[in-house]
């Protein structure tokens, strides 16, 4: 409960330090921020480490463990890129969500995990990876879409001061679908060649949702290489192809393991 709550105290610490550095008149963000919300990812980090050390089978894969390493990669990812640049912006989402998503796993609880393997702990993981990368593209395009809705309408926000101009919003949009991309391939290419059988494990549903989201995305990807597409079109997109995701996964799991009972592993 200690490393729950302390990590928990860094997130919203790093998203208040945020929040005021964004409604100032600087430029950039200050980046104090930083100092919270690392520790606080170490600590989340940890937390699912000791889990995994004092539980048979290795680290918690239902619901709500899911939900909290995803909230772990999602601030991993947004403590890496706002270090470097200007999208700093995303913790004040990012890192409550994370506080969040950990407090829910600890107070759900532990359950034993069954022994993966290799083959399948690699699927897991990848799969985990790729849904926080593309959650932050998601992000990202509802920031895209603020950001042209607010200079569109001629209102010049205060947080406007806190995003990279336009353009460059928009090409960090791509790379990070890019990337997602790439681990959502990954991701089911080791589904087919690792996962036995998708009707006993409950995976159908999941694995049909997933690919019409890799669908999508890719279509997306091709689109904006040969078409060039931008703006509108590129937030709806990738918000369509999320939900996809988010619906083979999580609501998945959610109806499988909360409402019926079950368990995918």
């Amino acid at each position: 409960m200690t490393i729950v709550l302390i990590a928990a105290l860094l997130y919203l610490t790093a998203s208040v330090m945020l929040v005021r550095a964004v409604g100032s008149d600087a430029p950039r963000p200050n980046r104090g921020w930083v100092w919270a919300a690392v520790p606080a990812t170490l600590l989340h980090a940890g937390y699912h480490v000791q889990v995994a050390l004092q539980n048979a089978g290795g680290p918690d894969m239902h619901f709500f463990a899911a939900l909290s390493l995803v909230g772990l990669g999602m601030a991993g990812l947004t403590s890496l890129v706002g270090a470097r640049g200007r999208m700093a912006a995303l913790g004040v989402v990012v890192f409550p969500l994370a506080a969040l998503l950990l407090a829910a796993y600890h107070g759900y609880g532990h359950e034993p995990s069954r022994e993966l393997g290799w083959r399948l702990a690699s699927h897991a993981w990848l799969a985990l990876l790729s849904y926080a990368t593309l959650s932050i593209a998601a992000l990202l395009a509802i920031m895209l879409w603020l950001q042209e809705r607010a200079l569109r309408r001629r209102e010049f926000r205060p947080w406007l001061r806190a995003l990279p101009p336009l353009a460059d919003l928009e090409s960090l949009l791509f790379r990070v679908i890019t990337v997602g991309f790439a681990l959502l391939t990954l991701t089911l290419v080791t589904g087919v060649l690792f996962v036995d059988d998708l009707l006993a494990q409950k995976l159908v549903h999941k694995t049909v949702l997933s690919v019409l989201s890799w669908l999508v995305f890719g279509v997306l990807l091709i689109g904006r290489r040969r078409y060039g597409w931008r703006g509108l079109k590129a937030v709806h997109w990738t918000l369509s192809a999320m939900l996809l995701l988010l619906l083979a996964f999580f609501g998945s799991q959610f109806v499988i393991e909360l409402v019926f009972g079950h368990t995918t592993r």
